[in-house]
């Protein structure tokens, strides 16, 4: 192999490396703004919130609940303006019982990437806590799509599909913050 072979292969494994670092940012960002309370220093409420999410998809993105429980809970949106209403019914109306907590922990990360397109699967899984005292533990497995758009990393679908959803008690966690203070400066 000669050197300019050999450079331009390590060129390659550079550029796929640093997609899927820049995927894998991208992806733990999605899911740290969906937190409640939100962990990000600045944002004045929930429409800031989507505002902030937007900026992470595609203009012709896809988010989609798929299988037997997801499928008539979440349904599929397609474009951004679909994407951003699904969002809106989320955060938009008051929730009774409102959401107190919901954290996103991600395990089993698989990202492959072709050129400037990519798949990233993950598995995840949120506690929830409830303003009347109710929670639950839920699991989903995430098949994503990601673009290059502009040399940005892009979300280009969002892909869930239940693993369990399992009620808890009601005192499983005793303490929980009300606002995060973890971004402020």
């Amino acid at each position: 192999m000669t050197t300019e072979l050999t450079l331009e292969a390590l060129a390659r494994r550079i550029e796929v490396l640093e997609a899927e670092a820049e995927i894998r940012r991208l992806q733990a960002r999605y899911v740290f703004l969906c937190d409640t309370p939100i962990p990000e220093f600045g944002v004045r409420d929930d429409a800031h919130r989507i505002d902030l999410i937007m900026q992470l998809y595609t203009e012709d993105a896809v988010w989609e609940g798929v299988g037997e429980y997801y499928d008539g809970q979440f349904g599929r949106a397609e474009g951004a303006a679909q994407v951003r209403a699904h969002f809106e019914r989320f955060w938009g109306a008051k929730q009774d019982p409102a959401l107190l907590l919901n954290a996103h922990y991600l395990t089993s990360e698989q990202i492959h990437v072709d050129g400037d397109t990519a798949t990233g699967q993950w598995i995840h899984v949120q506690p929830y806590l409830f303003s009347d005292g109710t929670s639950l533990l839920r699991s989903s497995r995430l098949n994503n799509a990601f673009r290059r758009v502009a040399g940005t990393w892009k979300i280009s679908r969002t892909r869930t599909e239940n693993v369990f959803v399992a009620p808890l008690p009601p005192t499983w966690a005793t303490d929980h913050p009300s606002a995060s203070v973890l971004m402020r400066p």
